[in-house]
């Protein structure tokens, strides 16, 4: 009996344990989206909680770098180009650094986001805007360090930083009103020569109304003298539409305008349709 439990316990012991142990985290991890403007805004970042310790000027030390949170770099990605005071962020991912002090924190937008906390080696170059952030003290304490994107307008938002009894913003712009100007002039000002090529080949493949084609593609080709792929199609939809001449005279232009930008495909496609009307 006692060499069957000493075999039994060996075993048990020979088994590697996989199972791990699931438990909440301290900082957990949290994600923010949202569209301002036409930007869509996302942060990501780890929740410490103060869990009776005094914060500001403790835990986190006055004119210090600080992660601005726990764990990896806290990180914010601009899906186009912001602007922070005067400097231009490109879009793309910055992690945000800070100094606090007791009146301001200096807020730093840093592009290399490869960081456990702080940089061993700040690199001053990888800064891409800087903003000296006001400190304002809130009457009723915040317990989990919060950021928000507040303030919503057209063309920007505000980052805010809340813990303890201090709240700082950053407020930055969007290039909203010019991506609306640029859409508006855009639809307004009708199809392109591009929206009249696509839909008059379309029509001339399926074998839909040829009148519509040829209007579509006349127009496609006045916008766009230099087109010889949109000349081709006009001369292949005037010989569907058994005007000859007209094919021709497409096709010329079209062969004209290959051989200027050298492409050889289109000279060849060109050349054989007019031996095959018999204008060569």
């Amino acid at each position: 009996m006692k060499k069957f439990i000493a075999i039994t316990l060996a075993m048990l012991v020979s088994i590697p344990l996989i199972a791990q142990i699931q438990s909440p985290q301290p900082s957990p991890a949290s994600k923010l989206m949202q569209k301002v403007g036409l930007t869509d805004v996302t942060v990501e970042y780890s929740r410490p909680s103060m869990r009776g310790r005094t914060i500001m000027g403790n835990l986190v030390p006055f004119d210090k770098l600080w992660r601005t949170g726990a764990n990896q770099n806290t990180m914010i990605t601009f899906s186009t180009d912001a602007m922070v005071g005067d400097k231009t962020l490109k879009a793309g991912t910055y992690a945000v650094f800070t100094k606090p002090s007791a009146s301001s924190w200096e807020v730093y937008f840093y592009t290399d986001t490869n960081n456990w906390g702080t940089p061993q080696e700040w690199a001053e170059d990888k800064v891409a805007a800087t903003y000296t952030a006001e400190v304002m003290t809130m009457e009723m304490p915040v317990e989990t360090f919060t950021i928000t994107l507040d303030d919503l307008h057209n063309n920007g938002a505000t980052l805010g930083m809340l813990w303890e009894n201090t709240y700082v913003g950053v407020p930055f712009t969007v290039p909203a009103k010019e991506m609306t100007m640029k859409s508006i002039e855009s639809v307004m000002s009708g199809p392109s020569a591009n929206d009249y090529f696509a839909a008059a080949t379309f029509y001339f493949q399926e074998g839909e109304d040829l009148e519509k084609a040829k209007k579509w593609i006349d127009k496609a080709v006045s916008m766009n003298s230099n087109a010889f792929w949109m000349m081709r199609a006009q001369s292949l939809i005037y010989a569907k539409m058994g005007d000859k001449k007209g094919a021709i005279e497409a096709a010329k232009r079209s062969l004209a305008a290959a051989k200027a930008a050298n492409n050889a495909d289109y000279v060849k496609m060109n050349e054989d349709s007019l031996k095959e009307w018999g204008a060569m």
